[in-house]
């Protein structure tokens, strides 16, 4: 099963916005929430390298900051071979809204890798929110 057409364009445009002036590794990342918005995020470092944030990080803050919860799918787009996956941070960042999502991982050959966020991070932390 291949990455969706739409959030794999809209995931490349946010991989070529991506401000990687440290470790030149682009990431783009696009997800579609539960009412079908797609949001994108990419990789944003900084000089203080623990300010950075990654490209799924950005997409879920940007969701978030428009009031929607949860996710649907999300499409992570690098140039590496294999198809990176998630780190932990963000696979614990996408667990906190949508722990049975579908996450593709594609690379710039087209390589996909389809798996869930639960299978990325089985036994995730949680904590019953209050809000």
């Amino acid at each position: 099963m291949g990455a969706p057409r739409e959030l794999l364009d809209a995931a490349r445009e946010a991989f070529a916005n991506a401000y990687v002036p440290y470790s030149k590794f682009r990431v783009g990342a696009a997800l579609r929430t539960r009412s079908g918005t797609v949001i994108k995020g990419a990789n944003v470092e900084n000089s203080s390298f623990g300010l950075t944030r990654c490209a799924e990080q950005s997409a879920i803050q940007a969701m978030a900051t428009m009031g929607e919860r949860e996710f649907d799918e999300i499409v992570v787009y690098t140039d590496s071979d294999p198809p990176a996956s998630p780190c932990g941070a963000c696979r614990q960042v996408l667990a906190e809204f949508s722990p049975t999502a579908v996450v593709h991982l594609v690379n710039s050959e087209g390589d996909t890798v389809t798996t869930t966020v639960a299978d990325l991070l089985p036994g995730a932390f949680s904590l019953e929110p209050s809000a």
